[in-house]
């Protein structure tokens, strides 16, 4: 596989230094990308570095991931308009964990291939380098005005913030992880996003003045939406890969409802799926845009590749709870989490358990949950067969409200007209 033109294919190359195709298409190479441990959980703007690596891997070159031990303690300037609060090394020690695991989740880390994925953690050679010992050996090879021209440090110096001699010397301190690489692991090649050409270039400056040696890198654009909205950002904040974090339900639901436009450009960078079926997925797009053929693809394939095939499929019986035409029996098969997971976000009511023992007259029941404002127009709509009870219709034969009606021995989903839900909750 020409791993260039099938990542320019993808859109997913920005910046790339000359001689990086021939390279590649030459020899086995050992390329790296790091990630920043500020959070025990990777989120999806993480998935465009991951992704480059799987791509390198999958043309059989040898991936690193470095977890930054050490630059996490530093802080990275890049697209930042201030510097952010530097984290115990308790926590990065947590972070990085949680990194390490999800990583591995998609990278094939078996030690009997040649190009077998590696982990690596620059804590471990900077731990016992002195300031002193870099200045002299990493500082005396990259001269201020190099590093002052950096649109990251030009952006932060023109600011009020202005910018501490701590993140001034990330560039430095990124520098030495390449430098690390390519002495210690033949590592010839970096990638990241674009926001990190200045970084990495200064590492390939450092090889070139320190090793007398030559290396390559490329990167990718940054991920955006055509709305002019942050990707990977909701009303709730990031996407995470962690389950914990965000459910497999939140996360398949933001591939699904994402623009037409965001979607065929997804679809391209965020799956393996090869050009033809893509190329048939668009053609499909077009001629019955309201089947939303591609942002169904688009979640199908992430939420199997970072969660599993279980997890999709529970999702696509959540989203036909809300969305379609479920019913009572698959309401009933879901557990306690995913009943949850559901109903995230759908308005919920307590009321106490012993209403419900004595069985409560329904009328009643609508207008104290306020789930109507009043008696007479929750009579009006339960006599005119607007209402859904655990999504079964409920017939104006049904006077009482009492156990039998609890899912989970706890939980009432209550559905006014076609899209309005409330989850009563009784304790």
């Amino acid at each position: 596989m020409h791993l260039i033109e099938e990542l320019q294919w993808r859109g997913m190359i920005q910046d790339i230094m000359p001689g990086t195709k021939e390279l590649l298409e030459k020899e086995m190479v050992s390329g790296y990308i790091g990630f920043d441990p500020t959070s025990d959980s990777l989120h999806i703007g993480s998935l465009v570095p991951i992704l480059l690596l799987v791509h390198l891997q999958r043309a059989g070159h040898k991936p690193y991931a470095l977890v930054g031990g050490a630059t996490g303690m530093v802080g990275d300037p890049s697209g930042k308009s201030e510097e952010r609060n530097l984290l115990s090394e308790e926590t990065l020690l947590f972070n990085q964990e949680g990194v390490r695991k999800q990583l591995a989740r998609f990278l094939d880390f078996n030690n009997n291939q040649p190009n077998s994925a590696e982990l690596v953690n620059n804590y471990d050679w900077f731990k016992d380098f002195s300031f002193l010992n870099f200045i002299r050996d990493v500082g005396k090879h990259i001269t201020v005005n190099y590093m002052m021209s950096k649109d990251s440090v030009k952006k932060r110096l023109e600011g009020e913030t202005g910018m501490s001699f701590t993140e001034f010397t990330y560039q430095l301190v990124q520098g030495y992880d390449f430098y690390w690489l390519y002495q210690n692991r033949n590592c010839k090649l970096q990638m990241g996003g674009s926001d990190q050409w200045g970084n990495i270039v200064t590492g390939t400056e450092l090889i070139r003045r320190k090793a007398g040696g030559e290396a390559f890198a490329f990167t990718c654009p940054l991920i955006t939406k055509a709305d002019g909205g942050k990707f990977g950002k909701t009303e709730k904040g990031n996407v995470w890969l962690d389950a914990k974090k965000t459910s497999p339900y939140q996360f398949y639901q933001f591939w699904l409802n994402a623009s037409d436009e965001d979607a065929k450009k997804w679809i391209k960078i965020f799956t393996l799926l090869p050009k033809e079926e893509i190329e048939a997925l668009v053609l499909k797009q077009e001629a019955a845009p309201h089947e939303r053929a591609i942002q169904k693809k688009l979640a199908e394939e992430l939420t199997c590749f970072v969660h599993s095939r279980a997890d999709f499929e529970f999702a696509v019986k959540a989203s036909d709870i809300l969305f379609g035409n479920a019913t009572t029996e698959i309401l009933q098969s879901l557990s306690e989490d995913q009943l949850l997971q559901v109903m995230e976000g759908v308005p919920s009511i307590e009321i106490a358990k012993s209403t419900i023992d004595a069985g409560y007259e329904i009328v009643t029941f609508l207008a104290d949950t306020q789930i109507f404002p009043s008696k007479g127009e929750a009579r009006k709509m339960w006599q005119a067969g607007g209402l859904s009870l655990n999504k079964a219709k409920i017939s104006t034969e049904k006077i009482l409200i009492d156990s039998s009606d609890l899912l989970k021995d706890k939980y009432i989903l209550v559905q006014k007209g076609k899209k309005n839900y409330y989850l009563v909750i009784v304790s």
